[in-house]
């Protein structure tokens, strides 16, 4: 995943605005599609790497226009129409169709605390060997996957320090394509500020990024 959606570490992309007393939601519908987003993801159909993988499916022109919730509402409708849990006519007209039968919503109004609280549960208990430590030296592989990863493409083929072992999670690049779990050990893996982005970077700088074991090999 080599396109516009993988943006860390690009130049040219203009200054992060920061908005005085910004508000949660800058209009009702952003609210709305949030609602959505968690309550349709609930029908545990897709995953949530699935849901940022069609969110990497919308058009680059598309995506660099679009706000954060259009790009979730996009996601979320081809999510629904893809699943086969509405229609695309339905969709376009906002009715649904003629026979259809009415779902029990899967998330109820009382779980809704539970669920933000416990978030996209990813942790899985399961006896896996970890294939690094703390304190080992490891380098990211240089992969250019078409479909989802976890592993920015500014961070690839480059040198860092193991600082912890979070656990067992669900490998996102399968999780995303549909093509299993695949649980493997994440870590969390320290790079040097030049080791990501030149001599021009600070040596007192540093960046932490959670990988799983694929990503990496001993350095």
């Amino acid at each position: 995943m080599n396109g516009v959606h993988d943006m860390g570490g690009m130049q040219d992309m203009g200054h992060v605005r920061r908005e005085e007393n910004e508000p949660v939601f800058h209009a009702p519908w952003e609210g709305r599609a949030l609602a959505m987003s968690l309550a349709t993801a609930n029908w545990r159909k897709w995953s949530l790497d699935a849901f940022r993988y069609q969110i990497e499916l919308i058009p680059p022109s598309d995506y660099l226009r679009m706000s954060s919730y259009e790009k979730w509402f996009t996601a979320v409708t081809e999510r629904l129409v893809a699943s086969g849990l509405v229609t695309r006519a339905e969709i376009e007209s906002g009715q649904p169709a003629q026979g259809s039968s009415k779902a029990t919503p899967a998330l109820s109004a009382g779980q809704v605390p539970f669920m933000l609280r416990s978030g996209a549960l990813a942790h899985r208990d399961v006896a896996v060997a970890a294939r690094f430590h703390a304190g080992q030296r490891v380098r990211t592989r240089n992969i250019n996957p078409v479909g989802h990863t976890r592993l920015p493409r500014y961070a690839r083929a480059k040198e860092g320090t193991v600082e912890r072992d979070h656990g067992v999670y669900v490998f996102p690049d399968t999780a995303a394509l549909s093509l299993g779990e695949n649980p493997q050990h994440v870590y969390s893996v320290r790079f040097a500020a030049g080791e990501l982005w030149g001599d021009q970077a600070s040596p007192r700088d540093a960046v932490y990024l959670d990988l799983w074991d694929d990503y990496l090999d001993a350095a």
